[in-house]
Formats: structure tokens, sequence, C-alpha cells
């Protein structure tokens, strides 16, 4: 499984010497208090590490400088316990190239009005300090997200554990790098881009190889590795025959697993974490990878067929986004326009993720019209339902779109027997006419990343933070 590193999140008070020592432990002891149960509630993906109190601009410059610096750190989260006045903010904060974000909130959660004073107010002015150091954020053109609410709130904890993931996003797509095996499929425009702009924008780095480059890791993969490979499949899903002689079917799903062990090698070799494939260009490939891409995409890598480079390593951001939980590569297929049953049908040739099934997967083997390959092996099985978001990205010439529909995923009811892929529906928001029509308009592909377990704000946050144009259809 591909994992991401150790990361952390420094909360950073901000407050002044105008109030005093006394004072400044207080505010200390409380900052404490929230650190301690906040990493305490479950709920946050990532630890917070508080850091001494930003009180002069020499201690905020050197704290920015030492986010900027070390790789485990993913972001900061700021918090006025007091007024802090924003020109100390400033040098650190333009110097700070990692996600930030504002946390407004108060150590209390109510006004104790029986014995409140002007230190009381002195000390927990977060109101006023919240304004101030907006401000700045502002001036700045941070880009920073900006929670509100009493912190001990799940709802709250929650918006905090849904920014961290975006950050980490944020940092980790600095690191992407595609390999493309092949180029992109002949005359279809929606895959083509830019790469430098999206590695200057995005961070991502993509690179072509020819076929032979792989073929020689898929062939130097020994029978041995394949066979204990094609042993842990049957532990895993069904085993359909159809009408195929077994010998002959076991064959074919190991040349998938020779596949699935040698294109592993390769990503891992050269540090990639997403790829493409082409079935216009397989040379010295027996099959389309099929079962090993599918294999693949389940541990974390992204992926996007006919060489579309921009949808792997979108799927790849949102798989760290997510955890890799319910999210993964898709292509729309075919339209269901029954009256009061609209919605799309989801798939690919064979590249459809597992992470996406509600029920157990099961191998066959079936033809395939292009490639002109052997038949290749693939999971087939029915997704999951749920609310989910839609995501796409286009390249204008000018700059880069991303696309975003909210979906409604649902569980097929109906058998399609013949159907030899696995399948996905979805109806869109806000309903089949509109979210279509408006998804045309703004020039949104064919290849898209779905996510079940991720948030809209979470998408939008991300784009944000690169600055990137999007059509939002919801």
């Amino acid at each position: 499984m591909l994992e991401v590193g150790k990361k952390e999140f420094w909360f950073v008070v901000g407050s002044q010497h105008l109030y005093g020592e006394e004072a400044l432990q207080t505010v200390k002891n409380n900052a404490a208090v929230i650190v301690e149960s906040l990493n305490n509630s479950g709920k946050l993906p990532y630890p917070l590490v508080l850091q001494e109190l930003a009180v002069t601009p020499d201690t905020i410059t050197k704290i920015m400088k030492e986010v900027n610096y070390r790789d485990e750190v993913a972001g900061v989260i700021t918090w006025m316990h007091t007024f802090s006045p924003a020109k100390m903010w400033i040098r650190g904060t333009k110097l700070l190239q990692k996600p930030l974000l504002h946390l407004a909130t108060q150590f209390n959660e109510s006004i104790p009005w029986a014995t409140i004073d002007m230190d009381f107010m002195n000390l927990n002015q977060a109101a006023h300090g919240d304004r101030e150091y907006g401000f700045i954020n502002a001036r700045l053109k941070k880009n920073n997200k900006v929670v509100v609410g009493y912190w001990e709130r799940e709802n709250v904890q929650t918006q905090i554990a849904e920014w961290m993931d975006v950050a980490v996003a944020y940092n980790e797509s600095f690191s992407i790098k595609v390999a493309r095996f092949g180029d992109n499929m002949r005359n279809v425009a929606v895959t083509e881009g830019d790469k430098v702009e999206a590695q200057i924008q995005f961070g991502w780095t993509v690179d072509y190889y020819g076929i032979r480059d792989l073929v020689d890791y898929v062939d130097a993969v020994e029978d041995a590795e394949v066979d204990a490979l094609f042993n842990e499949y049957k532990d895993l899903y069904d085993f359909d025959y159809g009408d195929y002689e077994q010998g002959k079917w076991e064959a074919h799903v190991k040349v998938q697993a020779r596949q699935e062990i040698g294109i592993r090698r390769f990503l891992e070799a050269g540090g990639y974490t997403a790829f493409t494939s082409n079935f216009e260009d397989l040379h010295g490939l027996q099959q389309l990878p099929g079962l090993a891409v599918q294999r693949l995409m389940a541990e974390g890598y992204g992926f996007a067929g006919e060489g579309d480079w921009k949808t792997a390593a979108i799927d790849r951001l949102m798989k760290i986004m997510s955890h890799n939980i319910d999210t993964g590569f898709m292509e729309d297929y075919t339209y269901e326009m029954a009256e009061g049953r609209e919605a799309i049908l989801q798939s690919h040739m064979l590249e459809v993720d597992p992470g996406l099934a509600v029920n157990k997967p099961k191998i066959l083997i079936a033809p395939l019209s292009m490639g002109n390959r052997e038949e290749p092996a693939r999971l087939v099985f029915d997704g999951k339902a749920g609310d989910g978001v839609v995501v796409s990205m286009a390249d204008f010439g000018t700059h880069y779109k991303l696309l975003v529909n909210e979906v409604v995923a649902f569980e097929p009811t109906e058998a399609a027997p013949n159907l030899p892929v696995a399948r996905v529906l979805w109806e869109v928001k806000p309903n089949f006419h509109d979210g279509i029509r408006a998804w045309i308009e703004a020039g949104g592909g064919h290849h898209t990343v779905v996510s079940l377990s991720l948030s809209t704000d979470q998408i939008l946050a991300w784009a944000k933070l690169v600055g990137l144009e999007v059509a939002l259809i919801k």
C-alpha cells in the first residue's frame, strides 16, 4: 500500500507582551489544553504540535521558516487567544509556503457574566484578535482556511480534520510523479495538457516511457512470483471461468499477475505514484493491463487510461486526500434516460478501481475489441452507493480548469450478465439535464475521479491553494 510519510501540524498561538507574563502563562496553559484535547479526540488524522507563543516578529518568522524547512510539517494552525498586532505577522506569513488554517475560537465557550472584568476581556479577546489577524492574511492573499466555532465541538474538529487531509495532499502533490507508458490516445483532445505548467502550478512530474521499458520489467518476473500472487487472488476474489477451459483461463490471469509485479517494480524504481497506459501502444505486452492496473489502484496508485496523465495525477492526489477510501478513476459511458430514473453508467474497458466495490469482485476474462492482444483478465463488481464528488481537469490553453460535480451514487438493481466490466451508477446534481449540460458547457472531460468520502469543500480548498479556476456544479 502506498503510504504518506509521517506528518504533523504546528499550532501557533498569537498574543503580545502588553498583557504581562502572568497572562502569557495562562495563554500557554490554555493552548496546551486545547492541543492535548484535540489530539486525544480521535477526530484528527494527524497530530498537532504546540509551538512557542507568537509574541514577536522574530519568533513568528523563525517558526514559519522552520515550517517550510521541515518536510514532516504539513501546515500551520493559528489561534489568536488575545489581540496580536498583525504587523508582527507580515514577514513570517509572507515566507510561509505551506497551508495555513486560522482557527477562530475561544478557550471559554460562554461569557462568565457574573465575574467578567477587564482582565478577562484582555485575556480572552479572540473576537478582537481574529479581525486584526484576518486582515493581514487577506491583504497578503494567503488563500488560508478559516474555521469558526468552539474548539470542543465535533463539527469544528471535523472541519480541521478535513483541512488537514487537504493540506497533506497539497504538500504531497509536489511529489506526484506520473509514468506514461506510451503516448496519449491518438486524436483525443481532452487528454492533452501542458506538462510544464502542471509542474509549476501543481507540482506534478510527468515522464514518458516507451512500452519496451516496461516490458523488460514484466519479462524479468519469475514464474514462482507469479504463482504466489495468483494464490493470493484465490483468497481475495471469486473466479469466473465462463466458457474458458480452466488451464487457459489461469494462464490469462497469470499474465496480469506478471504485469502487476512488473509495473509495481517499475514504479517503485522510479519513485512514481501514478501512471497511464494506452491500448494503442502495447508493443511486447500480451494483454492490455486490466486486473494488474486495478490491483495497483487499490494500493493507492493513481491511474488513467489513454495516456491521460492529468486524471492519473488527480486520482493520486484525491487518494492521498481521502486515505484511499472510496476514491478512484472513472469514465462516463452510457446514459440511463428513462424518466424518473435518469443516471450515468460509469465504467471503463477494464480499469475500474476495486476500492469502489460494494460486493466481492470476481475475476473473469473476455475478448477486448481494442488493443489487438489476448483477452485480458479484469475484476468485475458493482459500485457502492453514497454522496460523492466527481472531478476532472481540463487544459484550456491559457489556463487549467477544474470541473467539480456533486453526485449521488447508487447500487445497481438490475443484473448485466453480458457486461464483462465493473460498473458504477450515479445521479448528477442538481438534476440530470442541468448537471450534464453544465458539465459539457464548461468543457468537462469523460475521464474523472470520483470520491464517496471527500467533500466538495475539500476539493475547493485544494483548488484555492493552487490558484485553480473551478466550475462547480451542485
